[in-house]
Parts: C-alpha cells; sequence; structure tokens
C-alpha cells in the first residue's frame, strides 16, 4: 500500500501516547512519512482516547481522512466507537477475551453514543456483542478480524520475563504495536530503534516491550500475513525530524531567542513551555551561550505580568496559553499596549465557551483575539496552518514584537498542537532576527514615549537612564498626563503602528493562494484548515472542479486590499469559508475589513478536526446549490 490510515483507541492512561510514539519513530525510521492526531477526554485516567495516523510512502501527509484501513483496540470501547470508521476490506485487530462483552457493559462510554448504536445494532441484527459486531463487519464489508488474545500473551510473556503478570499487564500496548508493526512489515530494526530511544535510561523496559512486540508481530504475520504491507518508501534519502506542534513552536521560540517563558499549565498550551525547560542549556558551535527561564506561575494574570517585566529588562519574553487563560491575560494585554512593550502571546484555542472542550480544538477565538481589552492600542495577530508555518511564525513573532514594540498574539489550535508530523528540518538559513530600536544606553533627556516617530527608542530597564511606565495615559517621558491634545498624540502615536505596519510587512507573510489563477472555486480559511484544504483542492480538481485555496496568515493588521483583488475575482457564489466555529469567524473578520460578505460557509465545531473526506463532500454539496454545511464526522 502507498498510504494508509490507522486508528488506535484504548482507555486515557493505557499506554496510548507511547504506543504512537514508537510506532510513529519506527515508521520514521523506515522513512516513511506520518501524520498523526491524539484525540482524548478531558480525563487523568480511563476515557476513551484515540490516534488517528496517516502514513504514506510517497510524500508526508498533510491531512487526515477517513475511512481507516485498520483500527487496533486495547480494549472492547474501541471497538463499538470506531468500528463504523473501517472501509471495505480493513482489518480490525482486538481483543479475543472481550468477544462476549456487550455495549452496556462500558460504564466508561457515552449515554449518547451508546443509544445511537443500539439503535443501527437493532437494525442489522447485531446483538450488542463484540463477537456479533465483527461477525457484522466481516460479513458486510470484508473486514478482516485480527484477534488476539491479549491474556494469553501477557501469561507467555510474565513467564518469560519472570514477571508476575500483574506488572507483564502494564506492557499490553505493546501487543497493539506488535499486532500493527506485523501488519504494515515495519522492519524489526526499526522498532528496536524507536524501543532503544523512548526507554534509552530504562533497558529493562526496552527488553520487556521487545520481547511482548516481537512475539505479537510473529504470531500476527503467520496466521494473517502483513496484508497491509506498506510499499518501499520514496522517502529514503530524506532527513526527517518527528515533532508535534508544541514540540515545533518550542524549538523555534529557542532559536529565535526566548530568555523568558511563563506559563499557567492549560491544556494543550503547557507541553509546549514543558518542551522548552527540558533543554536546561543552550549551546552554540559547542559554546554554552545560557539557557531559557522557564515559570510557572500561580495564575494567567502573573504569567503575562511577568512576560512584560522581562520584556521591559531587553530579553525576548513570551506566554503561552489557552481561552480561558487568555481571558484572564487581557488586563495585562492592555497594559502591555498602553506601554508598547514587545511581548508575544502563543495562543492555543480550544473548544469553549467556558471550560467547554477543554481537549478538544476550535478556531472559535479569532474575533476574541482581535477586539479582547478596552480601549484601542494595536496589536498584531497571525495565525499558523501547519507545523512548518508555525515553527517560522513563532520567531516572526518575535520579530515583529520587538520591530513594532506592541503585542503579537500567534494563533493556533489544539489540532495542530496535539497533531504529530515527520517533516524535514527547517532551513535556519532563511532566519533573520530583528530588534528594532534596541538600546542599553543612551542620553539623559531619553523620553521613552518620544511623538516625533510612532516606534521610539527602546532602551532597557537598568541603562543609564531613569524611565516610567504606568497604566494610565502618559506624556512623552511616561508620567500621568490626561491633557487633551497630550492623550490625542499618544493615542495616534500608539495605533499609526498599525499603518506602518501594514506598509512594511511582505505580502507573503500575511496570506498564500494555492492553486489555479483562473479557478471556478475558490476556498478561504486559515490555521489548521490549511494542509485539509489545498488537498480537497487536488481532489476537487481530479473530479472536475478547479479550486484554489486562499490561506490567511495574518489578521492584524488585515491585508485588505490584497484579499478584496483576490475575491473579487469569483463569483460570490463559489466563494466558500472553512472554519472551525459556529459563526464562521472568518467570514466575520473578512466582511469588517473588506466590506466583502461570504455567504457560502462550511462549518464544524464539534472539537475534531476537517477531515479530508467530508470536507470534499462538503464543497461539492455548497456547489450544488446549500449555503452552508455543518461537518460533523469522528468519534
Amino acid at each position: 500500500m502507498k498510504e494508509l490510515t490507522v486508528v488506535i483507541g484504548g482507555p486515557q492512561g493505557a499506554g496510548l501516547e507511547t504506543s504512537a510514539h514508537i510506532l510513529t519513530y519506527s515508521l520514521a525510521r523506515s522513512r516513511y512519512g506520518v501524520l498523526s492526531d491524539r484525540e482524548y477526554f478531558s480525563n487523568i485516567k480511563g476515557r476513551h482516547s484515540y490516534i488517528h495516523l496517516t502514513i504514506s510512502s510517497e510524500k508526508i501527509p498533510t491531512s487526515l481522512t477517513y475511512p481507516a484501513q485498520l483500527v487496533a483496540g486495547l480494549d472492547q470501547e474501541t471497538i463499538f466507537t470506531h468500528f463504523k470508521s473501517l472501509g471495505e476490506g480493513g482489518a480490525i485487530v482486538y481483543d479475543l477475551y472481550l468477544e462476549d462483552k456487550t455495549l452496556d457493559t462500558i460504564p466508561s462510554m457515552e449515554e449518547d453514543l451508546k443509544k445511537r448504536l443500539h439503535l443501527e445494532f437493532r437494525e442489522h441484527g447485531i446483538d450488542g456483542s463484540i463477537k456479533s459486531l465483527i461477525k457484522y463487519i466481516s460479513d458486510n464489508r470484508k473486514v478482516r478480524p485480527i484477534p488476539i488474545n491479549y491474556s494469553e500473551v501477557i501469561n507467555e510473556v510474565s513467564r518469560k520475563m519472570a514477571l508476575p503478570a500483574s506488572q507483564a499487564a502494564r506492557y499490553v500496548s505493546s501487543i497493539v504495536i506488535g499486532a500493527i508493526s506485523g501488519l504494515l512489515n515495519i522492519k524489526k530494526e526499526s522498532i528496536e530503534y524507536s524501543l532503544t530511544l523512548r526507554f534509552k535510561d530504562r533497558p529493562e523496559l526496552i527488553e520487556h516491550n521487545k520481547i511482548i512486540i516481537d512475539l505479537v508481530y510473529d504470531k500476527v504475520v503467520a496466521e494473517h500475513g502483513s496484508l497491509l504491507k506498506l510499499e518501499e518508501s520514496r522517502l529514503k534519502d530524506r532527513k526527517l525530524m518527528i515533532v508535534s506542534g508544541n514540540d515545533i513552536v518550542a524549538i523555534a521560540k529557542i532559536v529565535g531567542g526566548l530568555r523568558y517563558q511563563s506559563f499557567y499549565p492549560i491544556t494543550p498550551a503547557a507541553d509546549e513551555s514543558f518542551t522548552i525547560e527540558s533543554y536546561e542549556r543552550l549551546e552554540v558551535d559547542g559554546k554554552e551561550i545560557g539557557s531559557v527561564l522557564v515559570i510557572q506561575t500561580e495564575d494567567e494574570i502573573a504569567a503575562i505580568t511577568s512576560t512584560i517585566g522581562a520584556a521591559l529588562t531587553g530579553v525576548r519574553a513570551a506566554t503561552s496559553t489557552s481561552g480561558p487563560g487568555f481571558s484572564l491575560m487581557v488586563e495585562g494585554l492592555g497594559w502591555a499596549g498602553m506601554n508598547e512593550v514587545p511581548i508575544v502571546i502563543t495562543y492555543y484555542q480550544r473548544g469553549g465557551p467556558s471550560t467547554g472542550l477543554p481537549t478538544r480544538g476550535s478556531q472559535s477565538d479569532l474575533l476574541f483575539t482581535l477586539y479582547a481589552s478596552h480601549g484601542e492600542f494595536p496589536r498584531i495577530v497571525l495565525a499558523s496552518g501547519d507545523h512548518v508555518e508555525a515553527f517560522y511564525d513563532a520567531i516572526e513573532a518575535f520579530n515583529l514584537a520587538e520591530r513594532y514594540q506592541t503585542p503579537v498574539i500567534h494563533l493556533l489550535d489544539k489540532f495542530l498542537a496535539n497533531s504529530i508530523v515527520t517533516l524535514p528540518p527547517p532551513d535556519l538559513s532563511a532566519i533573520g532576527i530583528d530588534r528594532g530600536q534596541l538600546a542599553y544606553e543612551t542620553s539623559k533627556d531619553y523620553k521613552r514615549f518620544d511623538v516625533s516617530n510612532p516606534i521610539s527608542l527602546r532602551v532597557v530597564l537598568g541603562a543609564n537612564t531613569i524611565m516610567w511606565y504606568t497604566g494610565d495615559e502618559h506624556n512623552e517621558l511616561g508620567h500621568i498626563d490626561e491633557d487633551p491634545e497630550n492623550r490625542e498624540k499618544m493615542y495616534r502615536k500608539r495605533m499609526e503602528k498599525l499603518k506602518i505596519a501594514d506598509e512594511e510587512i511582505p505580502m507573503e507573510k500575511r496570506l498564500a493562494y494555492y492553486g489555479p489563477e483562473d479557478a471556478d472555486a475558490l476556498l478561504v480559511g486559515w490555521g489548521f484548515t490549511k494542509r485539509v484544504a489545498i488537498d480537497a483542492s487536488r481532489i476537487l480538481s481530479e473530479k472536475g472542479v478547479r479550486a484554489a485555496y486562499l490561506h490567511i496568515k495574518m489578521f492584524s493588521p488585515f491585508p485588505s486590499k490584497k484579499i478584496e483583488e483576490i475575491l473579487s475575482r469569483f463569483d460570490k457564489s463559489k466563494i466558500i469559508a472553512i472554519d472551525h466555529s459556529y459563526l464562521s469567524q472568518i467570514s466575520k473578520a473578512i466582511l469588517v475589513n473588506t466590506g466583502v460578505k461570504i455567504v457560502k460557509e462550511i462549518v464544524k465545531y464539534t472539537g475534531r478536526p476537517v477531515y479530508l473526506n467530508e470536507l470534499v463532500e462538503g464543497v461539492l454539496r455548497i456547489l450544488e446549490g446549500e449555503d452552508r454545511v455543518v461537518l460533523t464526522y469522528g468519534p
């Protein structure tokens, strides 16, 4: 097979993340392209989680889709939850011991899903047991069952490893790794490499996992063959790195000169800070150059205010958060805007409002990001659509913050944060560092907020001069001043930065157009919709619909003229917005900034990503006459 989709499911805390890690590294070691997404409930242990992988021998995958060719379950809930995800002729790995388990024996399963499945089972004559379900999908969809008695495997390896069965049972996720590896024909050398990488300080874990994986691998191949064998990879000569969205942003921040990072633990932002603090020392050409100070603060208010304090001393400073945390940061954001402090807020969107869907994705915070805080002040808002963009944007965020002396909000989302991809290392030669008008000493008559230029000389705290900062309106020195003429000058000074930024920032850093100039239909999106929209455009073109995709990367300052010019080339009935929000917030942003109203939209707000299969279908429905399509696919 050239490309296939795999779903691995089980209870939260059962080793799914480790399984995905080992499989991904094993596949990358064999030079396959991998894209995987982790979906999980907002509890620590027990609720259903799953990994959704796309694997390719020809390219690095850029979008997720269904149906899957393989579903592998650690428990019975996985089988009931994902059997419909399997395509014709696929395979399903499950625990033979669970065959008699029924739907009603799963206390952790959502009652809504149970009710829907009961209705479906009655319709198809399924008695509610896994055995009956497996028979149905085998007979009707030619799905190949791969039953493995997990208990027998555990008992066998328990004897081999001289471990109590209860301790050996902790390795149950390795049964699934062995089964998948055998069915895909992943090289054992690659699996061993991955195990060594994961457990380099625990040789006994390497040995125990290897025994189980080898045992199941051989058993599956002997009984079923490598029925989903991957073709030899065409990516052999390429260097690949394996990173999540959190990881790539963390790496980029360090490369871009970050020296202070604050955070309060919140999903899905916290992992970024954990990655940063894992790099205790920073070296260039073997020479230690310092470290990044990472502080877990008592709340998000302290996170942003400490970041402001760090930035005033002249270091590159950032904080990372999600929706509820950003809500608390808003007053601090306004203070930074008033005092022209170059801070970066890395904002990972998740499902709201309130706690909402804390471990699911969304793009419903766009408008909040653009207008948060009382009063008016300049802010730059940029958004990344994939891991590569996220790397360069994270560095560019610092450059923009310091060049224009204003807060920069870097918008990402849970989908990107928790997806793992194999990709070539970024080109570091393409990176430039711009610290703007920064100085470490100045004359005694220094005016921090000199109105002769919207972008004043910025001198660090501790330099050979005195400066004042306050949350009130102030004069050029920083002293509180409510005089109307002073207010007008200072207000205009700050706001004119956006005009300058709008004139100076290159268009290629603000939007991108993919596809033929004379396309029949135009998809418009931002963030994580980028790759799936580009892939959908390609498939639509194969179906006779010449489609293009307009990807918006910067929302403040908004590239109004260019977007208006692009949209004017298309019939309004053929312009389709794609957004992970109920309101199609990207449509609202375009309307406010260009006056162009997008009347066709495809939205998804279930917390699951837009999948390629449903997006293509949604676009075709729009082109057939529908104005709005709501996508809901995904467990």
